[in-house]
């Protein structure tokens, strides 16, 4: 069973195509989609999870979802032996990016939102980029150079908390209905869908806008801005 993929998301590899960089992907199940009922993404807000890119793409697939489900079950159940394996999987991709000329980034959170700094020392992994999406507050959390994150917006989330983070110099997503603004709340809106590769976003505290893709379209939580 690998747990990272690699070419499986089409907005990574269009984003490798233009970049110097190769992605691979962890892909896990969200929520309690787990046979210990074990929340890999506490923070989901019911917008969230409604809108959650699970199913999306080869995610509709059982086949695809039972992969997932074991991978979250080895994690949950056999700690230590996941992380070695991941562990063994981070070198072997960053040996297999070099040899294509391409640098090394990985994206642990693909469907899930655990602080991975807790599990692993990605200074043991300076060729390597991590990224991923977040909605943990940055408060307290110490992170290597090598990991990049953006803080995920949901109709949970108050405006404040967007203000007050993205003055700390993070960057802030936000879904969108129909159109990227130039602006919201003032501050300034980066276009995000052009590629994944987050980390090479202005590290200015500014508004990564994404369009509502899958069941988001027909969100009313308050997760899509309209």
């Amino acid at each position: 069973m690998k747990l990272l993929a690699i070419g499986t998301n089409a907005k990574t590899v269009k984003g490798d195509k233009t970049s110097e960089y190769l992605t691979a992907i962890m892909y896990l199940s969200p929520h309690k989609n787990n046979t210990k009922k074990i929340n890999l993404c506490p923070k989901a807000s019911d917008g969230c999870a409604a809108a959650c890119l699970y199913t999306a793409g080869r995610g509709k697939f059982s086949s695809v979802q039972d992969a997932r489900r074991r991978k979250s079950e080895f994690f949950i159940q056999k700690r230590e032996e996941f992380l070695k394996q991941l562990h063994k999987e981070l070198l072997d991709f960053s040996r297999y990016a070099r040899l294509r000329g391409k640098k090394p980034a990985v994206r642990l959170n693909g469907t899930s939102d655990i602080l991975w700094e807790r599990y692993i020392d990605m200074s043991l992994y300076p060729e390597i980029q991590f990224y991923d999406y977040t909605k943990w507050r940055p408060e307290g959390r110490r992170i290597e150079e090598n990991y990049h994150l953006t803080f995920s917006r949901a109709e949970d989330t108050q405006d404040t908390e967007v203000q007050y983070v993205t003055n700390l110099g993070i960057n802030v997503a936000v879904v969108f209905k129909d159109k990227v603004p130039e602006e919201y709340l003032g501050i300034t809106v980066e276009e995000g869908d052009s590629t994944d590769l987050r980390f090479l976003d202005p590290d200015t505290g500014v508004i990564i806008g994404l369009i509502a893709k899958g069941d988001a379209k027909k969100d009313t939580s308050g997760f899509v801005i309209c």
